[in-house]
């Protein structure tokens, strides 16, 4: 691990999954290898299948001894949930740098600054709208993340506590997020080309 004269080097640590994911979503919409990160499918159909997570239901599964953990959740409309990539293969967390969606006239980017799964970490970040609690479970719609993908945490979302002016992507982004929003069946997919990870 990384070190300096201030600080001794830091180890290796524990995450302990809170819980988990179930959805009929089997595989991953980007797949990472040695090369760096690929679509599933063609573009338009792994487009198709996010849209389908915005109304797909899943459930979010916590340990039962943890379900006093939920208590108040139900007062929030949306919530982040930060889950394990757990199908990215350990010499795909090496990657340094990505196209980003694995589209090869995207620049080659670090990946810190793309939502690529593969990651030193692969923790991944996702915002679901909640429908309901049932004990220790949570019913929402919006989740990207692969059935029995192991759940780390869960914080309610509120839009107020985040910047809304003075945004700024990149370029390359940009003309991703309007090829979405000039897709020829009219959908908006800003939140295709984005997901939350």
């Amino acid at each position: 691990m990384p070190s300096n004269s201030n600080h001794k080097p830091l180890g290796d640590f524990t995450i302990r999954p809170v819980g988990i994911i179930k959805n009929t979503l089997k595989k991953p919409f980007l797949t990472a290898g040695d090369n760096g990160i690929e679509m599933s499918k063609p573009v338009e159909a792994v487009r198709a299948k996010i849209r389908e997570t915005h109304s797909m239901k899943s459930k979010i599964i916590i340990r039962k001894e943890l379900t006093a953990i939920l208590d108040g959740i139900e007062g929030y409309s949306h919530l982040m949930v930060l889950y394990w990539a757990h199908k990215v293969p350990k010499n795909s967390r090496s990657l340094t740098r990505v196209h980003p969606m694995g589209q090869k006239e995207n620049p080659l980017m670090g990946i810190f600054s793309t939502f690529s799964p593969a990651r030193p970490n692969p923790v991944l970040m996702t915002l679901v709208r909640l429908h309901a609690r049932k004990e220790n479970i949570l019913e929402v719609t919006g989740m990207d993340a692969i059935d029995g993908s192991p759940v780390i945490d869960i914080k309610p979302y509120v839009n107020e506590w985040y910047p809304q002016d003075d945004i700024r992507v990149p370029d390359w982004m940009q003309r991703m997020l309007e090829e979405a929003d000039t897709h020829e069946d009219g959908v908006d997919l800003s939140r295709d080309v984005l997901p939350a990870q």
